[in-house]
């Protein structure tokens, strides 16, 4: 339910592209079937004239780390890092 009431919040024209990218990452989609219970679900609830489509990967346990690599590695996101010592005070 929270995917579907996230994509009705946006702008109605990007509608259509997020149901048709729901992309599942980070732990808690680990869970045994939640791409078959998430499509279900978004179907249910969606127009029927969308076409529903949950990416998932077996890997996107690591998926949340590799985002988070990659903005550490652009130099305009190192401009924003702070010393430790920044961070204690």
């Amino acid at each position: 339910m929270t995917t579907y009431n996230n994509i009705i919040s946006e702008d109605f024209y990007i509608h259509k592209d997020l149901y048709a990218n729901t992309f599942l990452s980070g732990g808690i989609t680990m869970f045994p079937s939640i791409a078959k219970w998430m499509q279900k679900e978004i179907t249910s609830l969606a127009p029927s004239t969308m076409k529903i489509n949950i990416i998932s990967s077996s890997e996107r346990n690591f998926f949340v780390w590799i985002g988070g690599s990659i903005m550490l590695s652009l130099s305009i996101f190192q401009q924003m890092w702070i010393s430790k010592q920044e961070y204690c005070e």
